[in-house]
């Protein structure tokens, strides 16, 4: 018998995180997706074509003039936390009563294979679709221009004449996806019609993007680590070396950061996310120059932030709200109250000030 994706959308999942409890997820990354999503987003680049499995809550090949928000949704590592949409309609209620869920799906090509795919569908590496690396095949198409693609249709104002947000936001590794494409995605800085709010929701990454190579240390300060580290500074954690063909050359670092200092970022923090030994949290100098655990590192990235706004005496715009109680968890993390307060603008939530 062949189960629908759409009749049981929780038990692949709940399948998934017991094999994550009895596996590494570096061998869960490494094995076929237990479902790919059906319908296709076709993306074109001056280097070829490719589609990307995708779920669309409405149909977006027509206008819906009654939606005023889109949630952007990017998954997990593993590529299998792909219901937080589903999720997020039962649990916000009338708040996504005008939400657009779009929900894209990076695939390997492990999962190409296991289920027999069109040759015309886009797969990475593990690791280089949530760096913003090109596709291996069928065209070397960065995953940053997905979010380019969808981004522009969003921005079409025959199909969506009423929208006034977007929000990009990914968890653990979508994190780190959404963190990056904040600092060099390109379309949703120039190609949204100013009409358009964007938002970009960064939840529970092992690391983040830095603009030097200075990191956190004991005593609250930032300091040069690259002597006792010399790969910090490589992306995706910095811009001195590695970084994607998609990224603007020559890469600029003083006015990427001036730019993404300018742009509506909540950290979304799990207070019980603090684990220095959890799986997948990176245990090289790379990752833990940033800080011991993963909420060690988003406090210590949000005082980079906060100090280089002041010192480029350009106004706060971005925000850290911790979950009380949440380790490491998706669906918690999005639907908690402060989860919904960074995509939705929901009251209740008190930004965390360190």
């Amino acid at each position: 018998m062949r189960f629908s994706h759409a009749a049981m959308p929780g038990l692949f999942f709940c399948a998934s995180l017991a094999r994550l409890a009895g596996a590494a997820e570096i061998d869960v990354v490494n094995s076929p997706v237990p479902v790919v999503l059906q319908d296709r987003l076709n993306v074109q680049t001056a280097g070829g074509a490719g589609d990307v499995p995708i779920r669309v809550s409405r149909n977006w090949k027509f206008e819906q003039s009654d939606i005023t928000r889109a949630i952007i949704i990017i998954h997990g590592w593993p590529r299998r936390d792909i219901d937080a949409d589903k999720d997020l309609q039962q649990r916000a209620g009338t708040l996504a009563a005008h939400t657009l869920f779009i929900t894209p799906q990076f695939l390997t090509e492990v999962d190409v294979k296991a289920h027999h795919l069109s040759p015309m569908t886009l797969r990475w590496r593990e690791s280089d679709w949530l760096q913003g690396y090109d596709a291996g095949s069928p065209a070397p198409i960065s995953a940053f221009s997905v979010i380019d693609q969808i981004f522009m249709r969003l921005a079409d104002r025959k199909l969506f004449p009423h929208l006034k947000d977007v929000v990009l936001a990914g968890h653990s590794a979508g994190g780190q996806f959404v963190q990056r494409y904040a600092v060099v995605g390109q379309v949703s800085q120039e190609a949204v019609v100013s009409p358009i709010h964007v938002r970009y929701v960064v939840a529970n990454p092992a690391a983040y993007l830095y603009f030097d190579d200075r990191r956190p240390q004991a005593d609250g300060s930032f300091a040069d680590v690259s002597a006792q580290c010399a790969t910090a500074g490589t992306w995706n954690n910095g811009l001195s070396a590695k970084v994607p063909a998609y990224v603007q050359q020559p890469v600029a670092p003083v006015m990427l950061e001036k730019g993404y200092l300018q742009r509506d970022v909540v950290y979304l923090l799990g207070a019980a996310d603090n684990d220095p030994n959890a799986d997948a949290v990176g245990q090289s100098c790379t990752y833990k120059s940033q800080g011991a655990t993963r909420l060690e590192r988003g406090h210590a990235y949000f005082r980079y932030v906060t100090a280089a706004a002041e010192a480029a005496h350009l106004p706060q715009l971005q925000r850290l709200f911790e979950v009380p109680a949440v380790a490491h968890r998706t669906f918690a993390m999005y639907h908690s109250v402060c989860g919904l307060a960074a995509l939705f603008g929901k009251s209740g939530c008190e930004e965390t000030l360190h």
